[in-house]
């Protein structure tokens, strides 16, 4: 039977809508049941403290608990492993930063390739750093700092949180930049790191807004500059290290990604949902409080600045030769 035109245009519409139907409903009910968020370090560090703020105001948003798992290990790549290996159902979620991107010029064994394999959700923040000392040390600036390196050589050393941490590209970045010889103490964790600084039995680190500015307003260490592009609301008096030493800049970004084949529905929903969140004038106070700027935007965006971040680092590692496992 041959249909008439007006008929058949209307039956090839119906066609090309209803497919998306199934789509609008599941990103509309989506979700039934707890999401996991894995974070790849463990609780209390930084990008634990941002996967439960998230977490919280998610489960508030969407009616179903947002649950935070925490798998450390080889500088996050168990954590991302496993997400990578997950069912693609926006069931688990994966709290990602920087270093998860770059892992794969650092570790030999890492067993997925980030951007093939990892969908981009939402950006939460970039997250910046404080070029910290023990009070003891005797430079109160960076100038200061680098006259005393040079007039040392290698009798300086840097924490991290391990080979290939932010803290680490942080402290090789700042080494080329500069041509001081510092020497790189790596640490299994921050805290850890952060503890011997604080007792002076390493000098320097450039760890992370968030778990040092208390230690920085107890006087228990000394911020010569903090690694943003601008000087930060939480530290306003503190300059950037980039004022003394044109271009530096050192700052990971934090956000939410799934496993690759994560249906787009659900990606575009989770990322309305974390952009109205981030949106909240206390979310972003709080996050500012953690010396963070908040970056929302699209899938993409965020997509985008993963890919051009990675060869930034990419280039550092490769200079550096930093290697690991």
């Amino acid at each position: 039977m041959k249909l008439p035109r007006r008929q058949f245009l209307q039956l090839a519409a119906s066609a090309v809508v209803l497919p998306a139907v199934p789509r609008i409903a599941r990103a509309q009910t989506y979700p039934t049941r707890p999401v996991r968020i894995v974070v790849g370090y463990p609780a209390g560090g930084v990008s634990d403290i941002y996967a439960r703020l998230i977490g919280q105001w998610l489960s508030e948003r969407m009616g179903q608990s947002f649950v935070i798992e925490n798998r450390p290990g080889a500088a996050g790549t168990i954590g991302v492993e496993s997400v990578v290996r997950a069912p693609p159902d926006g069931y688990t979620l994966l709290l990602t930063s920087a270093n998860d991107a770059y892992n794969q010029y650092i570790y030999s064994d890492v067993k997925f390739n980030y951007i093939r394999d990892i969908a981009p959700v939402a950006n939460i923040a970039l997250s910046a750093g404080i070029m910290a000392v023990n009070p003891s040390f005797p430079a109160n600036s960076v100038s200061e700092f680098i006259a005393y390196a040079k007039a040392n050589p290698g009798t300086v050393n840097f924490a991290s949180a391990g080979a290939g941490s932010f803290q680490h590209v942080s402290g090789e970045l700042f080494k080329m930049m500069t041509g001081v010889n510092m020497v790189h103490v790596p640490y299994r964790g921050g805290a850890p790191a952060v503890a011997d600084l604080l007792a002076g039995q390493v000098q320097v680190m450039f760890e992370f807004v968030a778990t040092t500015i208390e230690h920085v307003r107890n006087g228990g260490l000394r911020a010569l500059g903090v690694t943003s592009a601008r000087r930060l609301r939480a530290l306003p008096e503190v300059p950037t290290v980039g004022e003394l030493l044109p271009g530096f800049e050192a700052s990971s970004w934090l956000g939410v990604a799934a496993p690759k084949q994560t249906p787009a529905d659900i990606v575009e929903r989770l990322n309305r949902e974390i952009n109205a969140t981030l949106d909240d004038p206390k979310m972003k106070a709080r996050i500012a409080e953690l010396g963070a700027e908040v970056i929302p935007g699209s899938a993409a965006a965020f997509a985008r600045i993963i890919a051009e971040d990675t060869e930034k680092w990419g280039k550092v590692i490769r200079v550096a030769g930093i290697r690991a496992g």
